[in-house]
């Protein structure tokens, strides 16, 4: 036998054993608690989603499933911790636009988001709506719109967190208006809203899942939603495209996620398990009031899904300039 052959028998003999002891991890899982990693502060919509998911599969599993809320850098940090875990599936991640596609915008990173990280599936996409407060100066988006040009840099705006979804949505509509806004970052969706709700900054175009509930309560007022088309929960709302920035189209998605070295049997598994858990009623009901959307979708297909977002953010990221360290 020659030496090529030996070495390709002996990567197909290593590459079986790795599929059947992936395969006996799948049918041992779960054993133990589970901890999902929510990379933003609590009252987003990371860590609604991500305590949407724990509740029902530690009903599903009769195992704990705990949410770690681990903030920074926009979710890097706790990406990171993620990316460097055991890939035995009891670490995942709920993920965002932030981390899975506009990671350019930090050029210094210690992980690679694209090889450090695999994803189970996508948990829902949302539009974004653009938020003042209840009794803000502007009554409509053309108002804020006309402010913005008028006075660059004056008007100041909240976001997760410098290359989160909120702030990517922010930056495409400054590129597509030509406005340009003062960028306030917080570190993650909830103390945004808080300091929006006070008065401290001017408008956010925040997800619509951790959004709503503070239009609902009479203190916020939505002036525009960013998808292509109005959506179905709030018929009498514009779109950007409609309301002054034709062709404006962004939304937010969501994943989840866990270490590459996670076995596929076993993320086929939980893809299996989280897409009957988002197929329930009870949580279909609840994606509808969050204003979440969620399709069906495989491992492979997130995967190319994260692709073909990656490269429509670095476009933005490089025109744009934005550079976060």
């Amino acid at each position: 036998m020659t030496c090529a052959f030996v070495k390709q028998l002996g990567r197909a003999v290593l590459l079986a054993a790795l599929a059947g002891a992936g395969a006996a991890m799948a049918q041992d899982y779960p054993n133990k608690p589970i901890r999902i990693v929510a990379p933003f502060a609590p009252g987003g919509a990371v860590d609604i989603l991500a305590r949407i998911i724990a509740e029902r599969l530690a009903s599903a599993y009769g195992q704990s499933v705990i949410v770690d809320n681990k903030p920074g850098a926009s979710g890097h940090l706790g990406a990171q911790l993620v990316a460097k875990s055991p890939g035995d599936g009891y670490t995942l991640m709920v993920g965002t636009i932030g981390i899975h596609a506009a990671y350019a915008s930090y050029s210094k990173l210690t992980y690679s988001p694209a090889k450090e990280l695999k994803p189970i599936m996508i948990i829902g996409e949302s539009p974004n709506v653009v938020l003042v407060l209840a009794n803000s100066k502007y009554r409509t988006f053309a108002d804020f719109l006309a402010d913005a040009k008028a006075n660059p840099g004056k008007v100041s705006y909240a976001s997760a967190g410098p290359g989160s979804s909120v702030h990517m949505v922010t930056a495409l509509f400054e590129l597509a208006s030509g406005a340009r806004l003062n960028h306030v970052a917080y570190r993650g969706s909830g103390p945004a809203l808080i300091d929006l709700i006070s008065g401290q900054v001017d408008v956010m175009f925040d997800n619509m899942s951790s959004g709503m509930p503070h239009v609902q309560s009479g203190r916020l007022r939505v002036l525009a939603v960013t998808s292509p088309k109005r959506d179905a929960r709030l018929p009498d709302v514009p779109t950007l495209s409609e309301a002054g920035v034709p062709g404006y189209s962004g939304t937010s998605w969501f994943t989840l996620a866990v270490p590459a070295s996670t076995p596929a049997s076993l993320v086929e598994k939980l893809n299996k398990d989280v897409q009957r858990v988002l197929a329930s009623p009870e949580v279909v009901t609840r994606y509808d009031k969050l204003g979440m959307n969620y399709t069906p979708n495989s491992p492979a297909e997130a995967a190319a899904f994260f692709k073909s977002e990656t490269t429509k953010w670095n476009r933005v990221i490089e025109v744009a300039k934005i550079q976060l360290d």
